[in-house]
């Protein structure tokens, strides 16, 4: 039993990473294209900062989370025993 609960949490720390790098290459992808956009399309203003600093924001916080491995489940699954418990 505790081998499956160690196998599962392998397993959504592995998913977190993932999804942390397939977020971190959209981010660059889609941030060069507006990059190259803003710098063909107009050389007075740099409008795509604003992308890039905005959604480097949520970008951060998703690679914090991700890096700090904060245990939300975990927090939840033990509100969830302590209901139980007061049940």
């Amino acid at each position: 039993m505790e081998k499956d609960k160690l196998y599962r949490t392998a397993e959504q720390r592995v998913e977190a990473k993932i999804g942390f790098i397939t977020h971190l290459t959209v981010y660059v992808l889609v941030n060069l294209m507006l990059v190259v956009i803003n710098i063909l399309q107009s050389n007075d203003t740099y409008w795509s900062v604003w992308p890039l600093l905005g959604w480097g924001i949520g970008l951060a916080c998703h690679g914090l989370r991700v890096l700090m491995d904060v245990p939300i489940k975990n927090y939840k699954e033990k509100m969830i025993q302590e209901e139980l418990n007061n049940m």
